[in-house]
């Protein structure tokens, strides 16, 4: 199955819109829209699904694809705010607080450099956060058998 990326973007207007990009070949395409990037996301599954549906109906053949969310900077940093405040993302980054909420705002844009910043710096944490888990995780286990012998 192939996988197909699919783009969420906060508009100008607050809304968030979840597409498809024109290049990805399918005979279909889908877009959703919502107040969140969350409604957004549940409102394009949704299309989808209609969309399988009236192929199916028709007799058409449905290629289906996996789906992977991607997100314009300022909708992520939205998306995740309840799990990254800006005090600590400016703490991760090096970028200020009033600066990360300007662009949470849309009152500025981020340069591509800026983007790649704030990006180097959220995988270099994901890939320390996941390297904590995997050591709880193996002192959890080593703790389990202790206690089951």
């Amino acid at each position: 199955m192939r996988t197909i990326r699919v783009f969420i973007e906060r508009g100008k207007d607050g809304t968030y819109g979840a597409y498809m990009p024109d290049d990805n070949n399918l005979p279909y395409g889908v877009i959703g829209d919502g107040a969140t990037a969350a409604e957004a996301i549940a409102d394009f599954k949704a299309e989808y699904e209609d969309i399988k549906a009236f192929f199916e109906e028709e007799g058409k053949p449905f290629e289906e694809v996996e789906l992977a969310f991607s997100y314009d900077l300022p909708s992520f940093l939205v998306y995740y705010a309840d799990f990254i405040s800006y005090k600590g993302l400016a703490k991760l980054t090096g970028i200020s607080a009033a600066q990360l909420s300007q662009y949470i705002s849309g009152y500025r844009t981020p340069s591509p450099k800026t983007t790649l910043k704030i990006q180097s710096a959220l995988n270099a944490f994901g890939k320390e956060l996941r390297g904590q888990c995997e050591k709880a995780v193996v002192k959890i286990k080593a703790k389990i058998a202790k206690f089951a012998q």
